[in-house]
Formats: C-alpha cells, sequence, structure tokens
C-alpha cells in the first residue's frame, strides 16, 4: 500500500494548516461508533461525525437518535460508492449534552482526534453554532440543521456579503416563524396583545431582536408586544413577566423557551390568575412529553410545525413518506413521533448524497458537492442558493395547535398559509 492510500495520510498533511482549538479532546466519553467492511473495501474509510444533544434540557431534540443512527447505519452496512470506489462508512455520534461548551469540544475531537471527513450537527444554535465554527475553522466541510437560520448566520458573526466557506445549513427562519404565528393567531379573535418570553440565549436574543426578530413584525401586523426584556435560563419566578402581561391585557403570550422553563411559567401563570386565550411558543411545544406532562393544562397550546407525518414529503435514501418514517419509529421505539425525526433523517439523507457525488474524499471536493447540492429529502427540497444568504437554504414552515382526543394529545396543523403545499388537520381552539 502507497503512503497516498492510507486512510489518515490526508489528515495528517493538513493538519498542518489547521489551528489546534484550545477544547480539550482527552478523556472525553467513547462515541457509539460502527466500523463496517465489505470484503472488497477500499482501505480507506469515510468518517462522518454527528453532534446533537441527547442528554440536558434540550435532549427532546436528540431522542430519535438512536433510531435515525440505526437505520443509517444498516442502509450503509455494504459501504458507500463515492468517487467509482466503494468505501465502508464510520459514524461517530457524540452528545453536546446541551451545551455549547461541550458541543465545541466534541467537535474538535471529531475533527482533529476521529479526523472526519465531513461533520454533521443539528438542534438549536446551542449546538449547531459551535460545531459549525470548530469546522470552520479547520476547513472541514459541515451540514447542520434544526436552527433557525438568524441565530445560526448572525449568531456566528456572518456577514452576508461574504458568507461562511466550509458551513452550509437548511432549515426555516425567524420570518417563517413570525408569517406562521401571525397567520395562527389571525384565525382567531383577540385584541392583538401579546406578551413575549424572551430567554438571554442565542434563540431568545434572536427572536426578540428590535430589528430582525418578532417585535417590528408584530408591530406592522397590528399587535401590541410587551416585552419584559430577557430572563435567565431555569428561571423558577415568572412573576414579573406574568404581572406585566396581566397589566396591558395580554391575550396571547409567544416567545423560545427550553421545556422545563416554560413549565415553570404556565404553572404559574395558573396560580395568578393569568389566563391568555393563545399560547403559541417555539421550541418548549414542539414535543409530545412536554404536552404529556402538563396534563389538562397541555391541551390548546400551539406552535411553529417543521415537520408531521402529514408533510407531502419522501425521503431520497430510503424512498419512505413522512408517514412510514414515523410508523417505523413508533413501532421500533413504543414512542410518540417527534418533529426532529424528519430533520435528523434528512440531515444524513443530505450527507449520503453529499458523499456520494463527491468527486474525491478531499475536503475542498466534498465542499464542492455541498454547494452543488440540488436534492429533495423528507423534509423537502434541499439547495443552496445563495438566499437567503449565502450559506443557508430554507425548509417549509406552518403552525398547529396540541388537541386532546381521547387520552393522548395530536398535533393538528391549523394554519398553511405559508405552506400551501402542507395539509391542514383542523381549526384553532381558544383556550378556556
Amino acid at each position: 500500500m502507497s503512503a497516498s492510500d492510507k486512510p489518515d495520510n490526508r489528515i495528517e498533511t493538513s493538519l498542518t494548516r489547521r489551528r489546534v482549538v484550545t477544547a480539550g479532546i482527552g478523556a472525553l466519553a467513547g462515541p457509539a461508533v460502527l466500523r463496517v467492511i465489505p470484503a472488497n473495501a477500499q482501505s480507506r474509510v469515510i468518517k462522518i461525525g454527528h453532534v446533537s444533544p441527547r442528554t440536558g434540557p434540550l435532549a427532546g431534540f436528540g431522542e430519535a437518535d438512536g433510531f435515525i443512527l440505526d437505520q443509517v447505519r444498516a442502509l450503509l452496512r455494504a459501504g458507500l460508492k463515492s468517487g467509482g470506489k466503494t468505501y465502508p462508512v464510520e459514524i461517530v455520534s457524540k452528545d453536546s449534552q446541551s451545551s455549547g461548551n461541550r458541543a465545541a469540544e466534541v467537535a474538535s475531537e471529531l475533527i482533529l482526534g476521529d479526523k472526519v471527513d465531513l461533520i454533521v450537527a443539528s438542534a438549536t444554535p446551542d449546538t449547531t453554532n459551535p460545531v459549525a465554527d470548530q469546522a470552520e475553522v479547520n476547513e472541514v466541510p459541515c451540514v447542520t440543521t434544526n436552527c433557525p437560520w438568524q441565530p445560526y448566520f448572525f449568531g456566528r458573526n456572518g456577514d452576508p456579503k461574504k458568507g461562511f466557506t466550509w458551513t452550509y445549513h437548511f432549515f426555516w427562519g425567524l420570518e417563517d416563524v413570525i408569517g406562521a404565528f401571525l397567520a395562527l393567531w389571525d384565525s382567531a379573535p383577540t385584541n392583538k396583545v401579546v406578551g413575549g418570553l424572551f430567554p438571554n440565549d442565542a434563540d431568545g436574543n434572536a427572536w426578540g431582536d428590535g430589528k430582525l426578530g418578532l417585535p417590528p413584525a408584530l408591530a406592522a401586523a397590528g399587535y401590541k408586544l410587551t416585552d419584559p426584556g430577557r430572563y435567565q435560563l431555569m428561571n423558577n419566578d415568572f412573576t414579573s413577566q406574568i404581572s406585566a402581561f396581566k397589566a396591558v391585557g395580554a391575550e396571547i403570550v409567544t416567545g423560545n423557551m427550553i421545556p422545563p422553563d416554560f413549565a415553570t411559567f404556565w404553572s404559574q401563570a395558573a396560580q395568578q390568575g393569568f389566563r391568555p386565550k393563545i399560547v403559541t411558543i417555539g421550541k418548549a411545544l414542539l414535543f409530545p412529553s412536554v404536552i404529556e406532562s402538563l396534563g389538562a393544562r397541555g391541551n390548546g397550546l400551539t406552535s411553529e410545525v417543521w415537520w408531521t407525518p402529514h408533510h407531502p414529503f419522501r425521503s431520497g435514501l430510503t424512498g419512505q413518506s413522512a408517514r412510514e418514517l414515523t410508523d417505523a419509529y413508533t413501532s421500533a421505539t413504543k414512542r410518540p413521533w417527534t418533529q426532529p425525526i424528519g430533520f435528523q433523517h434528512a440531515l444524513f439523507e443530505v450527507a449520503i448524497d453529499v458523499l456520494k457525488r463527491a468527486r474525491t474524499l478531499d475536503p475542498k471536493a466534498i465542499l464542492d458537492s455541498i454547494v452543488a447540492t440540488d436534492y429533495r429529502s423528507i423534509v423537502g427540497p434541499v439547495k443552496w442558493t445563495g438566499a437567503p444568504v449565502k450559506n443557508v437554504t430554507k425548509t417549509p414552515l406552518v403552525a398547529g395547535q396540541w388537541q386532546r382526543t381521547g387520552n393522548r394529545f395530536e398535533l393538528v396543523i391549523t394554519t398553511n398559509k405559508t405552506a400551501p403545499e402542507i395539509p391542514v388537520g383542523g381549526k384553532l381552539n381558544l383556550l378556556g
């Protein structure tokens, strides 16, 4: 075997131009790894790094990881054909623990220690941003999802005139969630007075931003927003916010919260006699487990809807419809489906498509393949065209409501004004 055929030769050479980051890569938990070597495999192994929150307050976003990883690894058991050759594939998956520092640390380990060819990550800017930053500085191709594009792009100090080189993202943006929320609220009679709950984190600061976030858009649509200011994560007292909302007669509450914070707010709202007509919260109200934990008070809560079994898209990797994927998940796990399932599946759909089309396994060739992507995934088309910015392409978004049927909750799409191709399943009911 020649030197050029050695698996790590490319990486060893390129390390001379990489900046060694300060995040330690020593005593870390071993990743879940599967090495599959078919009989006709080349000596070179394709390595895909994956980061998502499997534990911590954002763990709901990574709940389906085990199922998706098992599915993808099974599909790759015979290897992956790229550049005319078939290679064994190794997926190295690491837990960000819902921490930005940890996400940066494990991304550094994947890049410098595991020497991955492509890194993928998902679930809120706490994971996507530090992973993408590590990939950018170390010149490793990177694809991320499951984070509104503004906190992803501007949260990394992105310049729309320049963009980034190595890091690409697919998801919806704040303009889409604003449009979906307004369509939802416009479908029912209220006084259009809104209370805002925005935490002091990347998501909260983006959603509450006076120029790019909800405030100017709501004002332009005739809604009056009361924003009491940023609160700290894992807050145990929302009395000041509730008092501010009661003082202005807010009939709508909106914002972006982690599940524990919303549970605290909603419990204290009941204790203090605050009864809005509509509560539409991003992030926290995505998950059936959160709604179920609220009992009867989960009924009627509303949220953005990224993906459901009713979405009219199919996987280009497995051929499954959205319904078939969720049925497979619920059958395998005995758990209710969750919205991130579609995007976790799509993340690997895109990664595999990129690697299949790459001319070689050189980082620049993989990057060129990302840029040239024109793919139909289970969450919709993925194609980077330079809009809204160089490194971002958008997926459709609608809004819906958790409605109780018998002893279970169902997420019902109640407005599709922002994405008419996605079917509506019912009408919005005001909270009692």
